[in-house]
């Protein structure tokens, strides 16, 4: 069982809220490498990848220049950590010392370390369809992350991934609500000006969309902008 002192439980409380009260997906992914640095032993940098299909690498939060080099890195070489919780369906994962696994990453290891990287360790935020996500720490020094560092980041990790999952899934509907409403408003300008019907306007929108091959909701906030309809020339 693992013991959390009164200082921790503050400090992951202090997240948990802090968390829930980011208003956009970037605040919330920006908030969780910032809590890993503070409060995970050994922390000195963090950040937050995806893998998008088989070998797409991408960084969506960084606390340094670092992370972002680490993560371009593997992408270029097609190895390292990530791909290894991608290939191997890890949870988490722990390099005591970046020098040791040369024979397990040939190419990322050596410059991994001309980096500035002495250990590693991640947790997987996510899986969605073929993409990954997952949340690294770093540190200069080799053997900085103990096992009650795993422990403690596991902690962080459960409580970032909930967080993160709720703003992801808040950013979808607002985006969903936003372009049920912009569509509206396109059908209801059309219906007025050429006076058509709810369903005729929507055809209207809907082969601008095709026509232009420009997204639904983009061609229906032409029309809520500008009364005018792309590619056609009604009026």
């Amino acid at each position: 069982m693992t013991y959390v002192s009164g200082e921790l439980a503050a400090g992951l409380a202090d997240m948990a809220r802090n968390l829930l009260t980011q208003e956009s997906v970037q605040g919330t992914l920006d908030q969780i490498v910032a809590h890993a640095v503070d409060l995970v032993d050994g922390c000195e940098d963090a950040g937050v990848l995806v893998i998008e299909g088989n070998e797409g690498v991408r960084t969506i939060a960084g606390h340094s220049a670092l992370v972002r080099a680490s993560d371009k890195l593997q992408q270029e070489l097609g190895e390292g950590p990530c791909f290894d919780v991608t290939r191997r369906a890890q949870v988490v994962y722990r390099i005591h010392d970046i020098t040791s696994t040369a024979g397990r990453w040939r190419r990322f290891a050596p410059r991994a370390q001309e980096l500035g990287i002495g250990s590693i360790m991640g947790f997987c935020l996510y899986t969605e369809d073929d993409n990954l996500g997952a949340l690294n720490m770093y540190s200069s020094q080799p053997g900085a992350f103990t096992e009650a560092s795993e422990q403690v980041g596991w902690l962080l990790a459960s409580h970032a991934a909930v967080a993160f999952s709720s703003a992801r899934s808040h950013a979808q509907l607002t985006s969903a609500i936003e372009t049920r409403n912009v569509i509206g408003q396109a059908m209801g300008i059309l219906m007025e000006r050429y006076k058509v019907s709810e369903s005729e306007a929507f055809v209207i929108v809907k082969k601008s969309s095709q026509n232009t091959n420009t997204r639904l909701r983009d061609v229906a906030r032409t029309i809520a902008e500008t009364g005018e309809i792309p590619g056609s020339r009604i009026g």
